[in-house]
């Protein structure tokens, strides 16, 4: 899949790499990652569920549920 993923930081109003990225499926199935950028602001971004498990499997971001 990616070698990183990339997300849009609502504070700085860019997309920047996500770092320290968590994996996570909510209630309803949806698969979301959690993490934060190099100068420590909150990310968040959905994913399907071959993106989720590829970056995973890529070691892009740790399996959280």
């Amino acid at each position: 899949m990616a070698k990183e993923l990339i997300a849009y930081c609502m504070k700085t109003k860019k997309k920047e790499s996500m770092l320290k990225a968590v994996i996570k499926k909510n209630s309803k199935g949806r698969f979301a990652a959690e993490g934060e950028t190099k100068d420590g602001n909150k990310m968040f971004l959905f994913l399907s569920e071959a993106n989720a498990l590829a970056a995973v499997k890529d070691g892009v971001a740790k399996k959280g549920w």
